[in-house]
């Protein structure tokens, strides 16, 4: 189950998909400052929006690794 799966940050899933914050902060009703929050962990991603990224990057949401938060 642990597996040699690789854990890819939420900048880099978006990168990888090659979208710019805008980009993503438009296909989710969302600012771009949403998008920057969550990626620097300043705010807390909620399971709805992580799964539509998860979507949007093509990227299981196992694989994406979440910035610290404290909660």
């Amino acid at each position: 189950m642990n597996g040699n799966a690789l854990k890819i940050s939420l900048a880099a899933a978006r990168v990888n998909a090659k979208l710019t914050q805008s980009d993503v902060a438009r296909k989710l009703g969302k600012t771009k400052q949403t998008i920057v929050n969550w990626e620097n962990g300043r705010t807390v991603i909620d399971t709805a929006n992580f799964t539509l990224l998860s979507e949007i990057y093509g990227i299981p949401q196992d694989n994406i690794f979440l910035p610290n938060q404290s909660s």
